[in-house]
């Protein structure tokens, strides 16, 4: 793609403060790539909208605004390239994510249709200190990345109807969130996505393993290796009944203060990552049926003593056009620290876990530590790409991050 065809199909990103593709390295400072502005320079009333669409805030603690976003999202939302599956975000899952703490029911932005109140669109904001830049993280050595703790919001869930994509009203709800999130005085924001936009800051690979191999080959979601029988496959990928690691537990609320430094401690050594104060980590790492699961390993030895955690979340897809399955159960490896325990032990135990209730897959990212137990623990690398991004902020030199400098998981 020449500059052209770039500067066309990235017309509206071009707009933005955000690392460009023509932007050579050089000697770019890190930090904000705008100008700094203060709130009171903020446009103060909503960007517009076609006149037949109106703003409103979808309040997720109402359980019937809740099932329309999730009603939006299942049927409108992530597809993979061949539309045999959608990802299907239940509404428990949405109010997860998004009813944490500190969040503002304000950054919770759809698009309705003035005549029929029906919702068109959607885009959330949640509040977060990011942890960016530094030196080289040591990754799987373990040293220290350093790097500067700022104030951020994490950008989720934009998604525009189907039949209302030719309205061009994506890059006026990320304008209109920008404009919300500007008003409380935020100025950076990070995002993913699995499509190709100005400019990653790192790109990670998704890895699947399987649970339930033959549903994964029913449904084409994976298929039946050269050479090998369904039995054979079954086998292959067949799990303990129980966990191995002694004195894991799930995780409870009251856990929080000695999870704090744990993660923390561990994070410090990636050059993007979340800082979590008690209040989140009591939020993130709790267990909810079908949302996540946080199982943490109590020292036997001395009881009360936190050595190790990990994480996973529950993302379905739907399943397209098959005759007997609609529902692929998919569990995402979420946070993981590895103390007392092998880090593989750790993620063994998790399948196992997400196994005995009754996922399908189980899959991770090649970023963290995660590249150290992908091919002795079975899993195979998938199709789909996820970039990392940040808005308003760049690095030093307008430098990307490896995968495995990478501490940041987005849902």
């Amino acid at each position: 793609m020449d500059k052209r065809q770039i500067k066309e199909k990235y017309a509206f990103w071009g707009t933005q403060p955000v690392a460009q593709f023509s932007e050579a390295g050089g000697e770019a400072p890190e930090g904000p790539i705008d100008v700094p502005k203060t709130v009171a320079e903020v446009r103060q009333e909503p960007y517009t909208l076609p006149d037949s669409f109106e703003w409103c805030v979808c309040d997720l603690r109402d359980d019937a605004v809740a099932h329309e976003v999730y009603e939006l999202l299942s049927n409108n939302y992530v597809e993979d390239d061949d539309n045999m599956f959608r990802f299907n975000y239940s509404s428990g899952f949405l109010k997860w994510c998004l009813l944490c703490p500190g969040h503002t029911l304000d950054w919770l932005v759809g698009v309705r249709v003035k005549a029929s109140r029906r919702l068109v669109g959607f885009i959330s904001a949640i509040p977060a200190h990011i942890r960016v830049g530094g030196g080289p993280g040591a990754g799987a050595e373990g040293g220290p990345a350093g790097g500067r703790e700022v104030r951020m919001v994490e950008i989720n869930f934009l998604c525009v109807h189907k039949k209302l994509r030719s309205k061009r009203l994506a890059p006026v709800l990320i304008k209109e969130i920008t404009r919300r999130v500007n008003l409380r005085d935020i100025w950076q924001a990070a995002y993913t996505a699995g499509v190709l936009l100005p400019k990653p800051l790192a790109t990670c690979r998704y890895f699947h393993r399987s649970l339930n191999p033959r549903k994964l080959i029913d449904v084409g979601f994976s298929r039946l290796a050269p050479r090998m029988t369904m039995a054979r496959t079954i086998k292959l990928y067949k799990l303990p009944d129980e966990p191995l690691t002694p004195g894991m537990r799930e995780a409870r609320p009251e856990d929080a203060p000695k999870l704090v430094p744990l993660l923390n401690d561990y994070l410090a050594r990636y050059r993007l990552t979340q800082v979590f104060n008690e209040e989140e980590v009591a939020h993130w790492f709790q267990n909810i049926d079908n949302v996540v699961q946080a199982f943490v390993v109590e020292d036997p030895a001395a009881p009360g003593s936190l050595t190790d955690l990990v994480s996973f979340y529950a993302l379905p897809s739907s399943i397209l056009g098959h005759p007997e399955h609609t529902e692929l159960r998919a569990a995402y490896l979420y946070y993981t620290v590895p103390g007392a325990t092998p880090l593989k032990q750790l993620v063994n135990d998790a399948m196992i876990m997400a196994a005995s209730k009754g996922y399908d897959v189980f899959n991770a990212l090649d970023l963290l530590q995660n590249e150290l137990f992908l091919k002795d623990l079975k899993f195979g690398a998938g199709d789909g790409q996820l970039h990392y991004y940040l808005y308003n902020w760049r690095l030093a030199g307008n430098a990307s991050l490896t995968p495995q400098e990478v501490g940041l998981v987005l849902m």
